[in-house]
């Protein structure tokens, strides 16, 4: 190549400086920026490349990326920077009004559900509620997540990538069996047991700090005979807010009433004749007295999930589908309006959440979750934990596996007293 031919080159060439700290190297985040980069077809120069020494250490990597074209740039910057790279330059964010109500700016920042910054007026501002596929509006002095459905005209709404980080998840410094890397989905063949005693572990220590735990459940918990053992952990006040369908509702007060499930009864006897009517009927009794709660307080259902919840004052949130029967008269059929019903509560301090065998509304509600949330997807159809991966929710691990067995293990497990053995020992040994 000749000289001349090497400056025409450089010309059309476009290059930007990122950088990335921390513990990128055991937490697998500079690997994946160079994947990125690799996919997108990117070239990139490595000006720097400081590894952390020991386990507390973290590192440093400074990159030049280079594109043939300025818009080809800001699409490759803009996927490193959802991973954790920062460009060198520090620039304030641009922002602009929204034009009208339901509609962001052109070029838009779309955000992703991990921690994210941006810088305003010369200060870094932590985005309030990270959620993926949202923009960041800014509103005296603070910064957070809005769907689009929510934006008002005028909001101040972030632009481009200037002035944005994303803090990338981090492997803890110190071990834990399942929730020691969240983005690591587990696989079937792992031992459940402590899998799940890691997950009764941490609902403790949730529990303990005083943060909130999510369920989202579909009708299979129903249809396998384990909606008991949901219900003894409403009772243990282990759940504070209940995510799920029209279904779920339906075949746990049909269950009450008839003691089938679609019709089929659950003590494996004959299916019986014009049984598939039996979820029609509870819900047109409950439709009769206005809702389930006031069937529990009329004294017409007086037993199963839904009963527990309204009896220990548990929330739940039902959302609707096109495919819904009745509904129930408390399934919100706005779907906009279910997620932003969901939205509140998660919003609420919810720290964990356990998605119990019910594929769509697990990727739905795991859309709406920040990484920060712990997640465990448990499901028999092992799609169901790869669907929410491929998503976005990388936070979920996941356990492949009978939910009617799961819950009976987490139950008791949960039941369990704590054993005080290890302080008695302690003060023998003082003494």
């Amino acid at each position: 190549m000749t000289k001349e031919q090497t400056k025409t080159r450089q010309r059309h060439q476009y290059s930007q400086v990122v950088e990335v700290k921390g513990h990128i190297i055991d937490s697998l985040i500079f690997p994946r920026i160079l994947d990125e980069l690799i996919d997108l077809g990117a070239e990139f120069k490595i000006l720097r490349l400081d590894v952390g020494r020991g386990r507390t250490d973290p590192s440093y990597a400074r990159l030049e990326v280079i594109a043939p074209s300025e818009e080809m740039l800001h699409t490759i910057v803009s996927a490193v920077q959802r991973l954790g790279a920062t460009p060198l330059r520090v620039e304030n964010a641009t922002c602009t009004p929204a034009p009208k109500d339901g509609v962001f700016p052109e070029n838009f920042y779309s955000s992703t559900n991990i921690p994210t910054l941006i810088r305003w007026e010369g200060e870094w501002i932590a985005v309030e509620h990270p959620e993926m596929d949202c923009g960041i509006v800014i509103q005296n002095g603070h910064a957070r997540c809005v769907p689009v459905c929510e934006v008002k005209k005028g909001d101040l709404v972030a632009v481009g990538d200037k002035g944005i980080r994303v803090l990338p998840l981090e492997r803890p410094r110190v071990p834990s069996p399942i929730f020691g890397f969240m983005g690591s989905p587990v696989s079937s063949e792992k031992p459940k047991s402590a899998l799940i005693k890691d997950i009764a572990d941490k609902m403790r220590e949730v529990r303990a700090r005083g943060g909130k735990i999510l369920v989202v459940a579909g009708p299979a918990i129903i249809h396998t005979g384990s909606r008991d053992y949901l219900c003894r952990l409403i009772e243990r006040r282990q759940i504070d807010y209940l995510f799920a369908g029209n279904a779920l509702a339906a075949h746990d007060i049909e269950y009450a009433f008839y003691r089938t499930s679609l019709g089929v009864p659950l003590d494996g006897s004959q299916p019986l004749e014009q049984g598939h009517e039996h979820h029609l009927r509870a819900i047109n009794r409950i439709r009769s007295v206005g809702g389930i709660k006031q069937a529990v307080e009329a004294g017409i259902l007086q037993e199963g999930i839904m009963y527990t919840c309204v009896k220990y004052g548990i929330d739940y949130v039902l959302a609707g589908s096109i495919r819904d029967d009745g509904p129930l008269p408390e399934v919100v059929t706005d779907v906009i309006q279910a997620q932003s019903e969901m939205r509140k509560r998660i919003h609420d301090g919810v720290q964990l959440a356990l998605m119990l065998s019910t594929m769509l509304h697990s990727i739905a509600v795991g859309n709406l979750l920040p990484a920060t949330i712990y997640t465990v997807c448990v499901d028999i159809n092992p799609a169901a934990l790869t669907k929410m991966v491929d998503r976005g929710s990388f936070q979920t691990v996941g356990l492949v596996m009978d939910v009617a067995s799961f819950l009976r293990e987490l139950v008791e497990l949960l039941e369990e007293p704590v054993s005080p053995l290890p302080a008695i020992a302690a003060k023998t040994k003082e003494h």
